[in-house]
């Protein structure tokens, strides 16, 4: 596949180095030479400097038989323009793009499509940061938590503890001590090496269990792994931007939230739009100011502005001073692992956020979900089967006959409404919902090919 990536930043940089390593053709503009040739010289890929939406760049870059363009500059206006002018002059097929304003995203279905601007998908940065963070909260213990199937299946990485019940014995234990609640445990990464899980794994203390489950036994689940935490009610949050503001207002009416924000303005602002919350104006890096929050009684601390280092710092302290559980917005990877499970309870990067909501419109085959977990190092995909016996790879065999890729693994199988956990005697059927978990990213392409319909199929 040929596809155009429009931005060399962060998002753009980290998903032409996912992109590249797939065999396909990538060509990623921007503006910054510097840049360019950094990505040029470490990936296989192709680099034309300029700036997007010219038609000249894009023609430059071979948008005239381009399959895909994705447009993630730090502008919406380069964005939307780059996609016009893809579609009018080069019938690009499929057109992503990043738009962050909500100003444009509140009217989406009027401004987005063929007759207006023509762009397929739109990706908000914010909102699926957002959301992300949202269901750690609702998930107390959690280090990641992603939705498939409409949410009626999640798949869920805790840390086991020492002391958690199932620390010390083997998988296969699991059932015994919850008969009435069916699970899979996907993937297991010790010492941040993989493990594929068999029945005789034994679940050694910290080690970073990814377990599948319908959503309802997810917390059952949990409690075999790590002592179960309270549900959380206070939450404070550094930061009224796009993230905050978006944050506070979708979860103030079922927990105690309160936003400290340092322009006195913006905090105004949010005091006037966010009802039931309590907004501060002040630093978040304040040991005072974040006495005067009362962070020796909040549950989570959430550093959600827009500058990594003052999140680090703020977090931190906010640790020292008592807070129960803190999440960390940081863009730099860079700093991610160093400062993760300390204490920093979870670093969140935005950039990884987004490239699942991207990677999803990029696979081949009938993908409906992707997840890039642990940081990029794993992928979870969610692939709906078609055909039948003859054409298909995987419909009308049990999934214990099914040449899976090594270091795949099936979770789940989600029919209608049922949710299947995937035992070696489930048979998979048409239309069903399969939802697998890779260890190794290099064998997406065969993962796909599995679930890509043969010539007998009509």
């Amino acid at each position: 596949m040929k596809i155009i990536i429009l931005g060399a930043g962060q998002v753009g940089g980290t998903l032409a180095e996912n992109l590249a390593g797939e065999r396909n053709d990538i060509i990623v503009i921007d503006t910054d030479g510097e840049r360019l040739r950094e990505l040029g010289d470490r990936l296989d890929i192709g680099t034309v400097q300029g700036m997007g939406c010219y038609p000249s760049v894009l023609k430059d870059a071979g948008a005239e038989d381009a399959d895909m363009l994705i447009a993630v500059t730090n502008s919406d206006e380069v964005n939307m323009v780059a996609c016009q002018v893809a579609y009018s002059l080069f019938r690009t097929p499929t057109k992503i793009a990043r738009i962050r304003t909500a100003h444009y995203t509140s009217r989406a279905d009027k401004l987005f499509n063929e007759s207006a601007i023509p762009i397929d998908v739109i990706i908000s940065p914010e909102q699926v940061v957002t959301d992300y963070i949202k269901r750690l909260i609702e998930h107390p213990g959690a280090l990641q938590v992603v939705n498939f199937a409409g949410g009626r299946v999640q798949l869920v990485a805790v840390r086991a503890y020492y002391g958690g019940p199932l620390v010390g014995n083997e998988l296969r234990e699991l059932r015994k001590h919850m008969p009435n609640v069916d699970t899979r445990v996907a993937a297991i990464f010790r010492r941040n090496r993989p493990i594929i899980p068999e029945g005789n794994t034994v679940i050694e203390a910290d080690d970073e269990v990814f377990f599948i489950a319908a959503k309802n036994d997810i917390r059952a689940v949990m409690s075999e792994l790590r002592r179960l935490e309270h549900n959380y009610k206070r939450v404070l949050i550094a930061g009224g931007g796009n993230i905050g503001y978006r944050l506070a207002k979708s979860i103030q009416h079922r927990y105690n939230v309160k936003v400290i924000e340092r322009s006195p303005q913006r905090a105004d602002w949010l005091g006037e739009k966010l009802e039931h919350t309590v907004v501060l104006q002040g630093l978040s890096t304040d040991r005072d100011e974040l006495l005067k929050a009362n962070i020796e009684n909040t549950d989570v601390f959430c550093a959600l502005t827009n500058d990594d280092e003052a999140n680090i710092m703020a977090s931190l302290l906010a640790k020292r001073l008592g807070a129960r559980k803190v999440m960390t917005l940081i863009a730099n990877p860079a700093y991610v692992d160093l400062v993760q499970g300390h204490d920093i309870d979870i670093a969140i990067s935005p950039q990884q956020s987004t490239i699942g909501s991207l990677l999803t419109h990029v696979r081949r085959g009938d993908v409906v979900n992707v997840y890039s977990l642990r940081r990029g190092a794993a992928e979870a995909i969610e692939a709906i089967a078609h055909g039948d016996a003859k054409s298909s790879k995987v419909v009308g065999r049990a999934i214990e006959d099914i040449d899976l890729p090594e270091g795949t693994t099936i979770g789940a199988v989600v029919r209608g409404e049922r949710v299947l956990i995937a035992h070696d005697d489930v048979v998979i059927e048409p239309n069903d919902h399969v939802i697998l978990f890779l260890i190794d990213r290099r064998r997406i392409r065969d993962v796909e090919k599995l679930f890509q319909v043969g010539f007998t199929f009509f």
